[in-house]
């Protein structure tokens, strides 16, 4: 349950009379509904407020709660002093003819809809005394609850303080004002509980910018306790919401740790594994010095036969560049030591060819699927930076640090980098290492358009290299672990 959850249960409970125990001595809720008619007719009688219609008696399929034995269903109309909405003397060309609006202060507060915030008024909008004027049947004196009724500000509900100052409603929102000030609070409430929400849902018309009417809002059935009943039912959501914030911060906090924690845990067992602590060491299995002779011997046989490029020789590795410790059969090696490092190339002119079908050309992102273009034999481009079948690729320019393998031949462009394994080492065992490294690779990057990695920086990577059976082992309990990270990621989302 989020925060937001616990906020709309404990105004549901309190809109259904359940949040705050019903007390025989405080009356029930047909008083005070006399007393507010009483006190409207008075104020017909004096010309403050209009006649209202009459309006249709509740049906037996509007009242959705169980009442309380001392709380009764009504309209709104029939307990709020006024409801009204900007009063626009007009249409809106009327209105933008006759008013003047000033972003620094002027004589009267003009409140929009989008100036409303939680702590009320936001950006300010002011208007002059002639404008105001013109807005005589929008004044607001402070203590109005103000319900902003078009597009995305539907639902909220602001209750209007008293700024010393003249102020006047400008266009969608409604202002609606109770007898007792309490009650303002208490219908905002309401308003902001599910069951509002539903009703507005329900009642907003509009296409494209959705907005419900003052008539809607007077004809919305509640359920009404008495006065003193609802003085103690504010007094407790106002009691409880300092700490459904604090429970907002706390399960915010948590939500970030459960998100984090599947990235964090697949890091570490890539982490574990490339430190020589995710399996056992075998004695059987050998040494990482024995694999790398046997790399050592297939690069010069390659060499010798024109399969690879004869490379430079890379520096030693310095105690300096270790950065952790690994197991006493592993070696440190750099990547263009022990594997082909092929770096992609764009071809020359607008297409490649490979035999009379074309061949796949994937330039700057890592092979995935159908992610490529084709190009055929309409060129005499000859493509030469061809990957073979279970290559590791290395994406080295926006974005660095991705790792895929091949599934089949493909020409990469240079976005891509080719990492082609010697004396059968495992390619999986390369890229979940290589994943590892990934900052290492992005650290390295250089650029201001797209940042890249160079060939040198590739070939100088530092590697811990272990025996090969235990690669293979690596390989059997990474892909027995990963499986449940990717399912905290699913419960997480």
């Amino acid at each position: 349950m989020n925060a937001q959850d616990l906020k709309n249960s404990i105004l549901q409970l309190a809109i259904k009379g359940k949040l705050v125990e019903q007390r025989e001595e405080e009356g029930n809720a047909s008083e005070l509904i006399k007393q507010i008619k009483e006190e409207k007719e008075k104020l017909v009688q004096a010309g403050k407020i209009p006649k209202e219609r009459k309006l249709q008696i509740i049906a037996e399929e509007e009242k959705v709660f169980d009442v309380p034995n001392n709380w009764q269903y009504v309209r709104v109309q029939d307990i709020a002093s006024y409801i009204t909405d900007y009063v626009a003397n007009g249409s809106f060309a009327t209105l933008k003819k006759n008013t003047k609006s000033f972003k620094t202060k002027n004589y009267a507060l003009f409140v929009r809809t989008m100036d409303l915030t939680s702590n009320f008024i936001g950006e300010c909008s002011y208007i002059d005394k002639a404008s105001y004027d013109f807005l005589e049947k929008s004044k607001l004196f402070g203590g109005e609850l103000i319900l902003p009724n078009i597009g995305g500000s539907i639902g909220k509900a602001f209750i209007m303080p008293d700024l010393n100052m003249p102020m006047s409603l400008a266009p969608n929102s409604i202002m609606i004002k109770f007898l007792h000030p309490v009650m303002n609070k208490f219908f905002s409430y309401i308003i902001q509980s599910p069951y509002g929400a539903t009703f507005l849902r329900d009642t907003k018309g509009g296409t494209a910018t959705p907005k419900f009417s003052k008539t809607e809002l007077r004809n919305m059935v509640i359920l009404l306790p008495p006065l003193e009943e609802i003085i103690r039912i504010v007094a407790k959501i106002e009691e409880l919401m300092p700490y459904v914030d604090k429970y907002d911060l706390a399960y915010s906090k948590v939500e970030k740790l459960n998100k984090k924690f599947p990235e964090d845990m697949q890091k570490s067992i890539l982490q574990y594994a490339i430190q020589g602590n995710l399996v056992e060491q075998r004695e059987e299995d050998g040494t990482a010095e024995d694999l790398y002779k046997q790399i050592q011997e297939e690069k010069k046989k390659l060499i010798k036969e024109g399969k690879i490029k004869k490379t430079k020789a890379l520096p030693e590795i310095t105690e300096d560049e270790i950065p952790f410790d690994i197991p006493e059969n592993w070696k440190w090696v750099r990547l263009g030591d022990v594997f082909d490092i092929i770096m992609g190339q764009s071809p020359k002119g607008t297409s490649v060819f490979e035999g009379d079908g074309g061949i796949e050309f994937h330039q700057g992102k890592v092979y995935f699927g159908e992610d490529y273009l084709e190009y055929s034999n309409q060129s005499t481009n000859k493509p030469t930076k061809i990957v073979e079948s279970d290559t590791v690729l290395l994406c080295v320019r926006a974005p660095v640090g991705i790792l895929n393998i091949t599934d089949r031949q493909i020409c990469i462009g240079r976005g891509l980098c080719g990492i082609r394994t010697l004396a059968g080492m495992d390619s999986k065992f390369v890229m979940n290492s290589l994943r590892a490294f990934k900052y290492d690779f992005i650290r390295k990057a250089t650029g201001t358009t797209f940042i890249a990695i160079t060939a040198e920086v590739v070939k100088n990577q530092l590697f811990p290299l272990p025996p090969l059976a235990e690669q293979k082992r690596i390989v059997d309990k990474i892909e027995e672990l990963l499986p449940y990270t990717i399912e905290l990621v699913k419960k997480v989302d």
